[in-house]
């Protein structure tokens, strides 16, 4: 009798199975969901730059007249340990490209931010100042040194797209896209 028992028990087990994931197919199917969705969200980073450059002890650079191809992807000022401002993009071929900002020691900061990149010793002129050329096995990076505070532009994307992005960094509080325009579509 318990043979008998253990053989429905595996049976019920198996049908439930089954009813499962036929509901779960039939789901799937009438459920409308998109498969070219870009599951990277833009963000609006207009807020978090107000404030970090009525905080940080230098002045703070975002980006100023990109093409529309590029994407605001992740923001953050953190005012303790260097006063760090970060900023993530994707570059028109989707690449990730980053606005790196601090008042730490430039010599751990930059690898620390540009994922072990080296300094090659060589410069790359951008908008008139001389970026340092940094190269990684993961990130390459542009870096200039200006008063206390060191800005690193990093990222998956090639040396040019890194350029791109040095050349829009504005200062400038009123350098930013106005209310109407979104940072990705300012030009």
């Amino acid at each position: 009798m318990a043979s008998k028992r253990g053989k429905q028990t595996v049976r019920d087990m198996i049908l439930s199975m089954l009813v499962i994931t036929a509901v779960a197919g039939v789901v799937y199917v009438f459920i409308p969901h998109d498969d070219k969705a870009d599951p990277i969200k833009a963000v609006d980073y207009r807020v978090e730059l107000a404030t970090a450059r009525r905080a940080a002890p230098y002045p703070v650079a975002a980006p100023d007249g990109l093409s529309k191809g590029w994407k605001p992807t992740s923001v953050s000022y953190e005012g303790q340990n260097g006063a760090g401002w970060h900023l993530g993009f994707l570059d028109p071929d989707q690449r990730y490209v980053a606005v790196e900002q601090s008042t730490a020691p430039a010599k751990k900061y930059v690898p620390q931010v540009s994922r072990d990149a080296e300094d090659t010793g060589r410069t790359r002129e951008v908008s008139g100042r001389a970026w340092e050329v940094w190269e990684g096995p993961k990130y390459d990076a542009l870096v200039l040194h200006a008063e206390g505070v060191t800005t690193v532009v990093t990222g998956s994307a090639p040396t040019d797209r890194l350029a791109e992005m040095a050349a829009a960094l504005k200062t400038d509080p009123a350098a930013p896209a106005t209310a109407s325009e979104t940072p990705a579509t300012a030009s």
